[in-house]
């Protein structure tokens, strides 16, 4: 594993071919979310702070936000966070500004977004895909597209899919993936249709997905309780069938895998747990290594 980057819920830990070792230049804060992006990283500390790692490995603070954030994306459009009550904030300028993507407040069907729990709903991941068109998923409201750099956005997929994530294929264009309570969601038109995917699955509510070379690795638990909580892997092409990760992994996790906590680089996998623990993979989810263990508990991890 070139460099994995752990964020967790007492600072974060970096992991290259050797023990975890925590970053003093982070602090003790709480990571609420990783990005990479032409192998740059950037976090959210503490709910608030967009931090960016330098490249002498340090990490310094850039912007600060009056809103919890929820999610981060590196895109070649800049950087752009997604809050709680589902806002988006692109990073402008040298001087640290948060700026909110105005289209993102007007996009149809923004009245039905909802939670289970009555709260409000949130930006939950962000993709650009290799086009340049942006997804950004909201729970609970499907996955809003942009194909003009967030000056307009549509809906893609029915929002009673109960999307968790959404990642972008990174050798396909156009194929985008998503993780649900209905199992995996695949685009093969950049979202402007969906399949569903769960053939094999023991349960199909889903919250984590990567994709791994020619492998899309998903993660699926009993329900948002977790419980029976484990990783599948499958092939892309349509109709084909989830089979569990089972070599190097415990036979069930007690809690979900949960977004942001599973990521892929070519066949490399790593994925963490929120009792702390890391696993890694160099063959596509296939073989599994315990890389790290009684970390604090895991909120994000990203493959630089």
């Amino acid at each position: 594993m070139t460099d994995l980057v752990i964020g967790t819920g007492e600072g974060l830990f970096g992991l290259a071919g050797g023990e975890p070792h925590l970053d003093p230049s982070f602090g003790a804060r709480e990571v609420a979310a990783l990005a990479v992006h032409d192998r740059a990283a950037w976090a959210v500390a503490g709910r608030n702070a967009i931090v960016r790692r330098e490249p002498d490995g340090s990490w310094t603070d850039v912007a600060r936000s009056d809103l919890d954030l929820a999610c981060l994306a590196a895109t070649s459009h800049g950087v752009v966070a997604g809050t709680e009550e589902a806002h988006l904030l692109r990073l402008v300028g040298e001087d640290g500004t948060l700026a909110p993507v105005e289209a993102f407040e007007t996009v149809e069907g923004r009245e039905t977004w909802f939670t289970p729990w009555g709260g409000p709903p949130a930006v939950r991941s962000i993709a650009q895909d290799l086009a340049g068109r942006l997804h950004a998923n909201v729970h609970v409201g499907g996955i809003p597209r942009s194909v003009d750099a967030g000056a307009s956005w549509e809906p893609t997929i029915d929002i009673d899919a109960d999307i968790h994530e959404v990642v972008a294929h990174p050798t396909e264009p156009d194929v985008v993936l998503a993780a649900g309570a209905v199992g995996l969601a695949v685009s093969v038109d950049a979202g402007s249709s969906w399949r569903i995917e769960r053939e094999g699955l023991h349960a199909t509510y889903a919250r984590a997905v990567a994709v791994a070379g020619d492998r899309v690795l998903l993660s699926v638990s009993n329900g948002p309780r977790g419980g029976r909580g484990a990783v599948y892997r499958t092939a892309l092409e349509p109709g084909s069938t989830f089979e569990r990760c089972t070599e190097g992994l415990p036979e069930w996790f007690d809690g979900n895998i949960d977004s942001g906590w599973l990521d892929a680089r070519g066949s490399e996998v790593a994925f963490g747990t929120g009792d702390g623990d890391v696993f890694v993979s160099e063959d596509a989810g296939e073989r599994w290594t315990r890389a790290a263990t009684g970390l604090p508990s895991i909120r994000a991890v990203r493959i630089v």
